[in-house]
């Protein structure tokens, strides 16, 4: 994950005013639940399903899954697992953005420069060559290559393609290498999914205590 992508920790600080109001629910797989702050739209989200699909739409954007008959379920499924592991959220990134049918206007992946910049010091580890950073190569691989990674996908990828050391290009295929990664918006959003299937599981939870015998 990337290093500016969405934490755990800073989702948890975001919703800990929110509170949710459930505007439809039909007994079955038909729901729509709202999070948000009392007296703010801030960081707001909905939770709307039925069968077979998800939607969820907010501040964060907005995305629709489709996978089960009650999309509640599936996001249920790494609930324990994850939780045996130390998380308070149990959110699986890529098999949840595999059942992605729509993805808000920046996808649900997208260049990162710190993931640039890790596999270019792949690149040079696994041929060989980080033994030569010591010899003048750090420095021109920072001012040719790595300095450029915040400049965007196109000419971080150009500067690497374009690199040449002892008279040999050092990134001659880098463009098959993949620097991608899951947006801040939409690890959000998974994290809002796994926090707000709680919610709603704990209220119908208390709901169900509080009818008599």
């Amino acid at each position: 994950m990337s290093a500016t992508a969405c934490t755990e920790a800073q989702f948890l600080r975001d919703v800990a005013d929110h509170e949710m109001t459930v505007l439809r629910d039909d007994g079955g797989n038909g729901r729509h639940a709202r999070f948000s702050r009392p007296g703010t739209v801030c960081m707001h989200f909905d939770l709307i399903t039925w069968p077979g699909y998800l939607c969820y739409t907010g501040d964060m954007g907005t995305y629709v899954f489709q996978r089960l008959t009650d999309m509640f379920e599936f996001f249920r499924t790494d609930r324990d697992y994850k939780k045996r592991n130390g998380a308070k959220l149990a959110v699986n990134l890529s098999y949840w953005g595999e059942k992605l049918q729509a993805t808000d206007r920046d996808g649900y992946r997208k260049y990162s420069a710190e993931k640039f910049k890790a596999n270019v010091m792949d690149w040079i580890e696994q041929r060989g060559l980080a033994g030569k950073l010591g010899h003048g190569l750090r420095d021109e691989l920072q001012s040719e290559v790595l300095d450029h990674a915040d400049d965007g996908a196109d000419v971080a990828y150009r500067a690497a393609m374009d690199f040449v050391w002892n008279g040999k290009r050092v990134f001659p295929d880098f463009y098959e290498v993949d620097s991608d990664d899951y947006s801040h918006r939409f690890v959000w959003c998974c994290y809002a999914l796994a926090w707000g299937i709680e919610q709603y599981d704990a209220a119908k939870r208390l709901a169900a205590e509080a009818v008599p015998a």
